[in-house]
């Protein structure tokens, strides 16, 4: 399976995920293509929707502390959903769909969440710090958002002009 990343400002980034209803080899072919290009772009978390598949479908890989990122340590979630969230932590976040651009959100620090594994297995997850962070980043891409709509209109406006720049940048360079 060939997948590349889709980058902002690309329209279906918007689009809501679907539930996965069939557990099947293509759903398992999806999540294995999605690991080595989280990896090799070095993501923490991706999910299906930024591979231009809208389904509710997201993987995570938090680096140890050597920045390895074992595929022992992968956690795949289908269908999530957070029943439990409290705290709050800022956190500076990137996305591979937005890169070079980096910003403080604040989300909940600690979260339960629900899924089902690749099996349709039902599990439950309790996170917190970069986990939890990274979950709700990933869970906002199932739901069409992106981290930049959490940031304040002034900074918004501010990004948007960054972020036009930085590309024409790119294509001059090119």
């Amino acid at each position: 399976m060939n997948l590349s990343i889709v980058e902002y400002p690309d329209k279906r980034l918007r689009e809501k995920s679907k539930k996965v209803e069939v557990f099947n080899k293509e759903l398992h072919d999806l999540l294995d293509a999605m690991y080595p290009i989280m990896v090799n772009t070095n993501g923490i978390g991706l999910a299906a929707i930024q591979v231009a598949h809208a389904k509710q479908v997201l993987i995570l890989n938090i680096p140890e502390e050597d920045g390895e990122q074992p595929i022992e340590n992968l956690i795949e979630m289908i269908n999530p959903l957070i029943t439990q969230k409290d705290g709050e932590i800022i956190y500076q976040e990137g996305c591979l769909s937005v890169p070079s651009f980096y910003e403080d959100i604040t989300r909940f620090e600690n979260i339960t969440v629900n899924f089902q594994d690749r099996d349709a297995n039902t599990k439950t997850l309790e996170a917190n710090g970069l986990l939890s962070v990274a979950i709700q980043h990933e869970i906002d891409h199932l739901n069409g958002m992106l981290f930049i709509d959490k940031l304040s209109y002034a900074r918004r406006k501010k990004f948007e002009k960054e972020y036009k720049r930085m590309l024409k940048e790119k294509k001059t360079s090119n």
